[in-house]
């Protein structure tokens, strides 16, 4: 079947799904310490509602509370989803995506799942880095940017025990010498232990 009528009748079969779905219950009655919740609602076709990824336009902020103000701390970063601070008071950004797993790309749900990615955002190659960001005048705005570590798989969560800095990667926990101040590791650092990554998504 072609691509594009698979991907016509998939659309219609969630949104027959959807046209049954509705819901008496209002948001007070979802709240407190005994709350309503609706019945599950068994459909073909998950619903499934994903936020397109849309950064600001040019010039835009938050509106800040009164008294406050806001600055973007970092610009033109490659696909951010993590943050550690040490306690020099520098920012460690894990600049990620999800490493390859063929076996999750195989027949029709694979195809699916990788649509929905690509709507999400996601479907771009991991940067596979930790970028640090640094503020030494702390005006809310970091005048230093290194790449910290590189050549990593996929890292995500951070933390810094002692003088040792240990990263997830998605398939394993590493451990890097880490010296106060400095502003990149190039240490191969160590394996702690195995994680269960491999071509399944074991998120």
């Amino acid at each position: 079947m072609p691509k594009t009528r698979l991907a016509l009748l998939i659309m219609l079969a969630g949104s027959l799904a959807a046209c049954g779905e509705s819901s008496t219950l209002q948001v007070a009655d979802g709240t407190g310490p005994s709350p309503k919740l609706p019945e599950p609602n068994k459909t073909l076709i998950p619903t499934v509602n994903i936020a397109p990824a849309i950064g600001w336009p040019e010039g835009a902020k938050p509106i800040a509370a009164a008294g406050t103000q806001v600055a973007a701390f970092a610009e033109g970063l490659d696909h951010p989803r993590w943050l550690y601070v040490l306690p020099n008071g520098d920012v460690l950004v894990a600049e990620t995506n999800a490493p390859p797993k063929p076996d999750d790309a195989k027949g029709v749900r694979g195809w699916v799942m990788e649509k929905v990615m690509d709507r999400a955002g996601a479907g771009v190659p991991s940067p596979n880095r930790i970028t640090l960001l640094r503020d030494a005048d702390h005006d809310g705005v970091a005048e230093t940017r290194t790449v910290f570590l590189e050549n990593l798989n996929s890292p995500f969560g951070m933390t810094l025990v002692g003088n040792d800095l240990y990263v997830a990667d998605s398939d394993k926990l590493l451990r890097f010498p880490y010296q106060p101040g400095e502003t990149a590791i190039n240490s191969p650092g160590t394996k702690v232990v195995d994680l269960p990554g491999g071509p399944l998504n074991h998120h």
